[in-house]
């Protein structure tokens, strides 16, 4: 290469690398390598073009002596191993010479569009950054086919290098701008979510002052932010407030971990209390990386501390009274248990019942219940100490628990005497609602809580237990529990258990004892409830009856002894051993006579087994027909009107008005067997039975005697004129399959 043309290319780097350094728009100075190139290179129709790599595709950046038209259509082509000089050296990463264009395998596809511009060779040399990355290609076309010399490939690389540092410079320039665009748009990400961001964040240093404040308005700050700023905390708050923030900043810079804790501030807003999160922060200012700073987010959770005390106040108190309710009842007593444990003191449970208050809200609904509820919590209130716990645990069941009355159980029992009394007292003065005045009363029990008594299910169970004693006494009054008493009640519910599953497992059946006239015909039978224990044997009814009728369960019982009856009376029809007046009592109990529902189960079950109501006689104790007469007159009337009749039971031992029995729609009466026993003797007992039987057919009602056992009392209850019997004498209650073979051979026994 001459002098001129060393200093040409001289001139070329000078310039090229003046405008690199300055910043020049990339299209121009990668204009100004071509035109260098063309103007040192040797042959003078070469044509320069520089393409730039994006993704897999080249694009035209530099052409300035190529046709625009061929630049465009040749732009975009993606890069391969037969995608002409260019796309093939970028694909292979290596230098690629063309001589002739016409005839090479990797212009194929594209050679037509060269020729037809005038392109006859390409020589294409990939531009590679500093990091051995790919940026583009440098492209050298001749107007004819031509190989390149050893001096031109020497210019064509210097001139490369040029164009790879324009190219890389470019890139990096490119990169710093998205990254100036990405800082900035993030600062603004950044800036609208601490305007809107209910939070505040403040930066605070490590000596406490207000470095940046970012987050919601200047409400939840003690001062507005510009005020805040280079502040010292210390300076700021009070000292309560301010000693303890600086003592989190300590802790966490310290531990160099978040902190999570709770404070309240009085701030422009009001009071308000903070969740606070605290984590340190490393080299936060350039000017100065050896201070330290803490990040902290205040958050305020007034509200949701308000509505968990709310929710507490809900789950913990009575809404009616609030009063405690059971639950806290159950914690605190825990409580109690434990420090008893440890202190072996005495503490005590009284358990409070109001007695028949069922009927104010029966009488004027659960509204005024509610006024005296709330009129009784604050009396209760008022005669017990501040430390002791009254509670609500039901709808009228209110407890007490005194922590601490005794040292022993002797000064136990008066100190908890003392305070039942009290609360007793508190019923003197009546209770007045809308314009009535009620007295109200309750039923106590009193559990002590010491060492022998610690375990809080039972505790309260015994109170229970005891104020049910109470209200056995006729209520008004106080109890202390009894363990005798208590073993009967587990007994009892013991036993209620078992009767569940009895009856689950089919175990109870009807028995039946039959009914003859004074004639000797079989005119009907009593169906009499058995158990048959799997262990115990039969039980009778007299065992198991209260207990059923306690715990709700009576009714499932007759449901059993009806279908068994009607089985038994579509047996004996079958047989035709059986005229229409035949008929099978059935015993109905005080809390099934006042059901809403008797009518409905006896009409459902006999209409199952297709059976006549009038073939179902209802027995009725004497002292059912004691209580409202009106009402048992209707409920009675009822059931005549659906064909059922109805016998009184064991007439004689209760205390029903003779004068009454004409108005109740009765057609038999059953002497009790107490007197039945009496009627040989020439005192009272022949008497009483003569005068019933008198009294009865005065008022047209049939008389059966009950627990006949001798045929001296058969004969002489036949001179009194008796309608009819049962019992030993004729035959001892049977299943029903002995009872109908029984009957099929007894039937005209006594005839």
């Amino acid at each position: 290469m001459d002098t001129v043309k060393l200093s040409r290319l001289l001139d070329h780097q000078q310039n090229i690398l003046s405008k690199i350094a300055l910043g020049t728009p990339l299209n121009e100075i990668l204009n100004d390598i071509c035109l260098s190139i063309e103007e040192t290179i040797e042959d003078k129709s070469a044509r320069c073009s520089i393409l730039s790599l994006k993704g897999d595709q080249l694009f035209h950046r530099a052409a300035p002596n190529i046709d625009y038209k061929y630049c465009q259509l040749i732009s975009g082509v993606h890069i391969g191993p037969n995608v002409g000089s260019c796309g093939t050296s970028v694909y292979r990463k290596s230098r690629v010479i063309v001589e002739d264009i016409a005839t090479s395998p990797l212009w194929t596809d594209l050679k037509e569009l060269a020729l037809s511009f005038g392109l006859k060779s390409c020589w294409s040399t990939p531009i590679i950054s500093t990091q051995s990355k790919i940026l583009g290609t440098f492209v050298i076309y001749h107007s004819y086919p031509k190989a390149p010399s050893k001096k031109d490939l020497e210019l064509i690389d210097y001139f490369v290098n040029f164009s790879s540092i324009a190219l890389e410079k470019n890139v990096e320039s490119l990169k710093v701008k998205q990254l100036i665009v990405d800082l900035q748009q993030s600062n603004e990400k950044f800036m609208a979510f601490t305007k809107v961001m209910p939070d505040l964040i403040l930066i605070l240093s490590e000596k406490g002052e207000y470095t940046d404040i970012y987050g919601s308005s200047d409400e939840l700050l003690y001062n507005s932010q510009s005020k805040l700023i280079k502040k010292n905390v210390k300076d700021v708050l009070p000292e309560k407030d301010s000693k303890p923030i600086m003592a989190v900043i300590e802790k966490t810079l310290e531990t160099n971990d978040v902190q999570v804790f709770e404070y309240q501030l009085e701030v422009k807003n009001g009071k308000i209390i903070f969740e606070g999160r605290t984590a340190p922060i490393e080299h936060y200012h350039q000017n100065n990386p050896s201070q330290r700073h803490v990040v902290w987010m205040a958050r305020d959770i007034t509200i949701r501390r308000t509505a968990e005390k709310e929710v507490e106040k809900l789950a913990f108190f009575d809404p009616l009274t609030n009063l405690p309710n059971r639950r806290m009842l159950n914690e605190r007593l825990k409580m109690c248990v434990e420090r008893i444990k440890r202190t072996y003191k005495t503490g005590a449970l009284l358990f409070l019942d109001l007695d028949k208050f069922k009927r104010i809200n029966d009488s004027l609904g659960h509204s005024a219940g509610d006024k005296i509820l709330i009129e009784l919590s604050k009396r209760l209130s008022s005669v017990i100490r501040a430390s002791d716990t009254l509670a609500r645990v039901g709808g009228d069941e209110f407890i007490l628990l005194l922590e601490y009355i005794g040292e022993d159980n002797k000064q136990a029992n008066i100190e908890a005497e003392i305070v039942a009394q009290k609360l007793l007292s508190v019923f003197h003065e009546k209770f007045e609602v809308e314009g009535f005045a009620f007295q109200v009363s309750c039923s106590i029990g009193i559990c002590l809580i010491n060492t022998e008594n610690s375990v809080t299910e039972n505790i309260l169970k015994f109170a229970d237990t005891a104020m049910y004693r109470s209200k056995t006494k006729g209520g008004n009054s106080y109890s202390f529990y009894d363990p005798k008493l208590q073993t009967l009640l587990e007994k009892q519910i013991e036993l209620e258990t078992d009767i569940v599953r009895a009856i689950a497992c089919g175990e109870f059946c009807a028995y039946f004892q039959p009914k003859i006239s004074a004639l000797g015909g079989v005119v009907g039978a009593e169906a009499l409830i058995r158990w048959h224990h799997p262990s115990k044997g039969v039980i009778p009814p007299c065992e198991f009856i209260s207990i059923a009728e306690q715990y709700g369960l009576i009714q499932q019982l007759q449901n059993i002894v009806l279908r068994d009856i009607c089985f038994l009376i579509n047996e004996l029809s079958a047989e035709n051993m059986i005229d229409e007046f035949f008929n099978v009592s059935i015993n109905i109990s005080q809390c099934q006579f006042n059901s809403s529902t008797l009518k409905t189960e006896l009409l459902n079950t006999i209409n199952d087994f297709d059976i006549r109501s009038s073939q179902i006689k209802l027995e009725i104790t004497e002292s059912m027909l004691s209580g409202d007469i009106d009402n048992t007159i209707q409920q009675m009337e009822e059931l005549k009107e659906k064909g059922f009749i109805f016998s009184i039971d064991d007439f004689g031992t209760g205390y029903s008005s003779l004068a009454h029995l004409s108005a109740f729609p009765v057609k038999e009466l059953k002497i009790d067997k107490s007197f039945i026993d009496k009627v040989l003797d020439d005192g009272s007992g022949f008497s009483i039975v003569q005068m019933i039987i008198g009294l009865a057919k005065s008022l047209n009602i049939s008389v059966v005697a009950e627990g006949v056992e001798g045929l001296e009392q058969f004969e002489i209850l036949k001179t009194m004129h008796i309608d009819s019997i049962q019992g030993y004498l004729i035959a001892k209650p049977m299943i029903t399959h002995d009872y109908l073979a029984w009957h099929k051979h007894n039937r005209a026994l006594f005839q």
